[in-house]
């Protein structure tokens, strides 16, 4: 896993000036450190120039980029980041067909892929990427992301200079280009955030390569096209042959996905999720005579404050306590406390470039940064509620009713703080009501779908194309900001494609949420474990963490210089701060109400000062 970077000008020959941006390229790799502490390299030619830092996973000791190999006198360079979880399988081919490989790394099978078969290679990878590849024989640059976007890339055009980045953050390392933020914006970070629409990149003018696509750029050209598509198809399989299915692509990504050359890892809540990835591993590991760590995550003195309710109806330790003995598992319980949590905020706006899920992600961070002190790989359970229908608005009356993202239909707690001048020039329901739409009119469909099957469909790519995508930017980000790599099995683009088209009467039979994957998941973990109610990532319940935010934002606002003070109602926040403000409907998701939306406006704050943001 690494961080990719770099710049492509057709019009310029940057080895003449090789002084000058072979230091951009290093800014580069210097701003992207986190995401590859193992090493680091540049290549700088005519027209391109590639920066790249590289976390070891396969292939510890060759495998180093920019990878650079020659035919015909031309030169076939690429900046990876990501897995190929096929690559044995991809080798083995390129092996029959002559070709001969100087290292065991999966971008090495990349480029010599593309060198057989061209770009159109990359419909045969399964992994997690995203990647720059120059072609110098025809002076074309790919680039090319994985079909669900688990990896970043995003883009901008200076003058006319295109420059690319793992992260935006590796965007403002190139000269010129600025952090601007215009009423668009304003409208992603307000009316979405923490989501953000797909393609966008929230500042001005920067973009974000759009999963499953691959864009060529030349001298007179430039292209945007899709690699792979979600579509509708009919389903034909029986129950019994979609559970024996469905189990066989669980276990056969999870174990794709253990592919690595150093010791691998679990997050392990006990829930559903999680469970059967780690009971998949463990069993594979053990036919090694290898026991695999696993890791879960709660907040100190959580069990004192805790209360069941709706959208959290148990606490977690239990029933990990169960799949540890059930599997064999060395364990470690990670804990974090109001502080650490606090102070995370604003390293996870570091990570991200934006202001982000607040509390949910900064203790993510957190526990990321305990996890790489025992591993640098782990598998998470994150993905399965998106793709098998196990969030509430999946099986609300309401969301089937509602002309809106389900997880945030309700704009007004979104404008609860915020300035009514900013309220009314920005009109967030509009911005979002059309982002939303946008995403309704992109649904594939059958003609044969009933009015219920074609919601269904609806609400399942509304979560496929934005909430899991949220998930995943914080999963990345989280992780690759302490240096650890996290793969998501059940994000694998055969799943995806196979669940999609099940009907909702084999995804949920008997109105059991999830229970075609617990069917699925029989005989892998407990009775308790596989019956268990949906519990979804943990908060802390501690009343003083809410009071210590209120008080950190009471004292952004007295600060003449806080640039949020511009954009909030000091009365509103006041009132807001004096009163119960974990009220009982989230704004975004399941865990994002009162509380977070105080942490929220805080990363804003923190997000517009830090990154010295033009608003425009």
């Amino acid at each position: 896993m690494c961080g990719i970077a770099g710049f492509f000008n057709p019009s310029k020959d940057y080895t003449k000036e090789r002084k000058k941006w072979q230091p951009v390229l290093d800014r580069m790799n210097q701003t992207l450190k986190h995401r590859g502490p193992d090493g680091s390299g540049t290549y700088l030619c005519p027209s391109v120039g590639f920066s790249h830092v590289r976390l070891k996973i396969i292939d510890l000791f060759t495998g180093e980029q920019p990878m650079i190999k020659k035919r015909d006198g031309f030169d076939f360079a690429i900046v990876f980041n990501g897995e190929i979880y096929n690559m044995n399988e991809l080798k083995d081919d390129l092996i029959a067909k002559g070709a001969v490989f100087e290292t065991a790394s999966d971008t090495e099978v990349i480029l010599t892929g593309y060198m057989f078969y061209g770009i159109e290679y990359i419909k045969k990878l399964n992994g997690i990427f995203a990647a720059a590849l120059w072609d110098a024989r025809s002076q074309k640059l790919h680039l090319f992301r994985d079909r669900l976007g688990v990896k970043p890339l995003f883009y901008t055009k200076k003058d006319d200079t295109f420059v690319f980045s793992s992260e935006i953050k590796g965007l403002f390392a190139y000269p010129g280009i600025r952090p601007v933020l215009d009423r668009g914006g304003l409208c992603e970070i307000f009316a979405l955030g923490p989501a953000k629409s797909y393609g966008k990149g929230v500042f001005k003018d920067v973009f974000e390569a759009l999963p499953g696509h691959v864009i060529t750029i030349d001298r007179f050209s430039y292209t945007d096209d899709a690699y792979w598509t979600l579509k509708s198809r009919p389903h034909e399989d029986s129950m019994e042959k979609t559970i024996e299915k469905t189990a066989w692509l669980l276990s056969d990504s999870v174990k794709m996905q253990m592919l690595s050359d150093i010791p691998i890892s679990t997050f392990l809540s006990g829930g559903i999720d999680s469970s059967l990835v780690t009971a998949i591993c463990a069993k594979e590991l053990k036919k090694q005579g290898k026991a695999l760590n696993t890791f879960s995550f709660d907040f100190t003195d959580n069990q004192k404050f805790f209360k069941s309710n709706a959208f959290q109806p148990s606490q977690d330790r239990p029933y990990a306590e169960q799949m540890v003995s059930h599997c064999g598992t060395n364990h470690r319980f990670l804990e974090c406390g109001n502080q650490e949590q606090f102070h995370c905020l604003y390293k996870a706006v570091d990570a991200r470039d934006l202001p982000c899920m607040a509390d949910v992600e900064s203790s993510m961070l957190y526990f990321c940064s305990q996890v790489v002190r025992h591993n640098k790989v782990t598998l998470t359970g994150e993905c399965a509620d998106e793709i098998f229908g196990g969030y509430p608005w999946f099986h609300s009356k309401e969301a089937f009713e509602t002309n809106a993202f389900p997880w945030s239909k309700d704009i007004a707690p979104r404008q609860i703080l915020l300035d009514d001048t900013l309220i009314e020039d920005l009109n967030l329901e509009e911005y979002s009501l059309a982002a939303y739409e946008k995403t309704i009119r992109e649904t594939p469909m059958l003609p044969e779908d009933s009015p219920e099957e074609k919601r269904r469909r609806e609400i399942a790519y509304l979560n496929l194309r934005w909430f899991m995508t949220t998930l995943l930017d914080r999963m990345d980000r989280t992780s690759m900001y302490n240096g650890l790599e996290a793969r998501v099995p059940f994000a694998d683009h055969r799943i995806v494609e196979y669940i999609f088209n099940v009907p909702w009467e084999m995804k949920c039979p008997d109105g059991i949420v999830k229970g075609l994957l617990r069917h699925a998941g029989a005989n892998m973990v407990p009775k308790d474990i596989l019956w268990r109610q949906k519990s979804p990532y943990p908060k802390t319940y501690d009343p003083s963490y809410e009071k210590l935010l209120g008080r950190q934002l009471k004292e952004v606002l007295a600060t003449p210089s806080s640039p949020i003070r511009t954009l909030l109602d000091t009365k509103k926040v006041k009132n807001f701060l004096n009163s119960p403000s974990d009220y009982g409907k989230p704004w975004y998701g399941q865990l994002m109400a009162g509380p977070q939306m105080l942490a929220y406006m805080l990363q804003v704050n923190y997000w517009l000062k830090h990154y010295h943001i033009q608003i425009v």
